[in-house]
């Protein structure tokens, strides 16, 4: 079991890293993509993303119920990529239901340690700018915090990328 947390900025090539390191697994690979993408801009991200992504990759795209696809697919001889834990955290924090975000981070954090195989993390590192004026993105940047810190905590590595450079905050440098 290989668990691992790849954090950056917006186009700071932390998905491209991630890919990377999926491919050099030499494992089965499953994509698992959190983002709906509801206007123009979000189907061009999504549509380069698929561009870079092998054809012989799965897919499974799930924007709520992360910890259910994670436990349903993950396996010994294979790699899970998920991309990524902001919009995942986004879309929880738009439902109407409050409790949701704290139950599906909870059902994700308590199921990681017996799952098998390699999987691997991508985030925005939302803190390092100035402090947002509303209160729904300054809860949005305090989940992402905790999250990134609880997992951190969980994963083998934690990568961080700047300029497409990979910084390695814990586990084995790249």
């Amino acid at each position: 079991m290989v668990q691992e947390l790849i954090l950056g900025g917006a186009r700071s090539g932390k998905s491209r890293l991630a890919e990377k390191l999926a491919v050099d697994s030499g494992l089965d690979v499953v994509y698992i993509a959190t983002s709906q993408p509801l206007d123009g801009e979000m189907n061009a991200r999504v549509a380069l993303h698929r561009q870079r992504r092998p054809a012989n990759w799965g897919l499974v795209e799930e924007p709520l119920e992360l910890a259910r696809v994670l436990k349903e697919n993950a396996r010994p001889e294979r790699c899970l990529l998920v991309d990524c834990l902001t919009l995942w955290l986004t879309n929880l924090l738009m439902l109407d239901d409050p409790q949701r975000l704290a139950q599906e981070r909870d059902a994700l954090l308590k199921g990681l340690a017996a799952l098998p195989g390699h999987i691997i993390f991508v985030s925005n590192e939302t803190g390092l700018g100035v402090v947002p004026l509303g209160e729904l993105t300054r809860r949005y940047v305090d989940e992402a915090g905790w999250l990134h810190q609880a997992l951190a905590e969980r994963c083998q590595r934690v990568v961080f990328t700047v300029a497409g450079l990979p910084m390695t905050l814990k586990g084995s440098a790249l």
